[in-house]
């Protein structure tokens, strides 16, 4: 009998969009924001989802533990760190707070971060400056910018602050920040930090999956990074990196859980055995009842990626698919993409890129109608979602290549905006011809930073999810083996 052949590798591009739970109508530019999964993870989830419900016990406080082990296992591995030095959490901004809510800070203490920190990570800061005697400082950084200017920027700070007398603990920083979409040199910054006595902790919302993540070879302090955005688990999921040094700093989880040691005398029963772990890991196993099942298919979510052709050959074609169509767009629209330095590493590129809009200036009273006629009147009337925001005076987009996505659709969406442009163009004009005549000035939103938060509207915009519910069909029954 002949020998089956082995299965043919997917080519990346359309032909791998079948594997993903897309619309055939619709085109996801935005995978950085929430991420997407194959249809073999979600199968996955589901029959665990399934063994949960038919043994809620057995699963919650046994099966899912071991599980766990092994996603922790595999994902450790992906980051080249040992697995008793990571955990799951729910997204990297509960990473952020279990690290800043947990350190203890002295009159003095200063926090660090630089201008274009995630929105929810900075207000974090925030508290901890409104609840404890540290106090902050942001960095400014506006793009085009080298990463020898970033690493100068904060050398200088560090300096200045002590020279105050004050002392610098921490400093907040991405592997690829939000806003612009920009790989951040957080390699150097590591290093740089040591150097100054700076506690570090690396925002790397986009990281894993995203760009090579080697913390063996670099040591953070501190390290959180989503699975759910590039590495296609379900939402939420993220895992959190600190070295056995660091983690007597880490005395509770958020929640807290069983785990915990109290300060004080008191002790608490409880009737899970510790058995040979760590404190550190068993605080983050259990603590409380969530569904933990986007943690638990990390390892479908790494088979699914060598299957297509592993690590290395989804970030080269990722990162050669956004940069090669950003300057596509950017053509297209007569502008240019929001340049890395080229001294960086690998050229300061990475699976998204940010190019240009060709819009005069904005108002500021238009700057909201202008945000939501990207990301939710063209989103909805073209299926597909346009990340646009304000960074140093000008707007920019920003696309996200993925390995279901090809040149030709950077090229449809560019011809897209290119058309938007003009029509917010023409539209700017006529309220400058207005304002000359009644001698108004207008307010131009020119800030080192905009983004209007969609929320603000508060309006139903989701077209075409109406009738979303369960599947009903009679008949219709789902059974898992083994």
């Amino acid at each position: 009998m002949a020998a089956s052949n082995p299965p043919k590798t997917p080519t990346f591009g359309h032909s791998l969009r079948r594997q993903f739970l897309f619309p055939e109508n619709y085109t996801n530019l935005n995978h950085g924001s929430f991420g997407a999964i194959p249809a073999p993870v979600l199968t996955h989830r589901q029959k665990l989802h399934i063994l949960s419900e038919q043994h809620p016990d057995n699963f919650m406080r046994y099966h899912s533990i071991s599980l766990l082990d092994e996603s922790r296992a595999a994902v450790a591995k992906v980051l080249n760190a040992p697995s008793e030095e990571v955990v799951f959490v729910t997204n990297a901004t509960t990473g952020v707070n279990i690290v800043l809510r947990n350190l203890v800070y002295e009159e003095g203490d200063v926090i660090l971060h630089f201008g274009t920190i995630y929105g929810a990570c900075g207000r974090t800061v925030q508290y901890i400056a409104d609840t404890t005697p540290a106090t902050c400082i942001s960095i400014p950084l506006a793009y085009p910018v080298s990463d020898a200017s970033i690493l100068s920027s904060f050398n200088t700070t560090v300096q200045e602050i002590k020279a105050a007398g004050k002392k610098p603990k921490l400093v907040i920083f991405d592997t690829v920040s939000s806003m612009p979409g920009m790989r951040f040199p957080w390699e150097k910054m590591i290093v740089a930090a040591k150097e100054a006595g700076v506690l570090s902790l690396i925002d790397g919302a986009h990281g894993v999956g995203n760009i090579k993540i080697d913390l063996g070879a670099n040591q953070p302090d501190f390290f959180v990074s989503n699975c759910h955005k590039w590495l296609y688990t379900p939402r939420p999921a993220a895992v959190l990196f600190v070295p056995i040094r660091n983690q007597p700093l880490i005395t509770t989880s958020v929640p807290t859980s069983h785990y915990y040691i109290p300060k004080s005398a008191a002790q608490y029963w409880s009737p899970l055995s510790p058995g040979t772990k760590s404190n550190f890991i068993l605080q983050f196993e259990f603590n409380g009842t969530i569904d933990a099942t986007p943690y638990l298919c990390v390892p479908a979510a790494l088979k699914f990626r060598q299957e297509i052709g592993g690590e290395d050959a989804i970030i080269n074609y990722c990162n050669t698919l956004a940069f090669e169509g950003g300057e596509a767009v950017a053509k297209i629209l007569g502008t240019e993409i929001m340049a890395p330095d080229p001294a960086a590493v690998d050229g300061g590129r990475c699976p998204m890129v940010n190019i240009r809009l060709p819009l005069l200036s904005v108002p500021k009273t238009e700057v909201e109608p202008v945000y939501n006629t990207f990301t939710k009147e063209v989103g909805i009337r073209e299926n597909t979602f346009v990340q646009v925001y304000v960074h140093n005076a000008r707007w920019w987009v920003r696309i996200s290549a993925q390995v279901y996505l090809e040149m030709k659709d950077f090229v449809w969406i560019a011809g897209v905006l290119k058309k938007e442009c003009e029509k917010i163009n023409e539209r700017i004009k006529s309220l400058a011809t207005i304002a000359a005549a009644t001698g108004e000035k207008a307010d131009v939103a020119n800030g080192a930073d905009v983004h209007v938060e969609e929320v603000r509207s508060a309006k139903k915009v989701v077209s075409g999810m109406g009738d979303l519910k369960v599947s009903e069909a009679e008949g219709e029954t789902v059974t898992v083996k083994g």
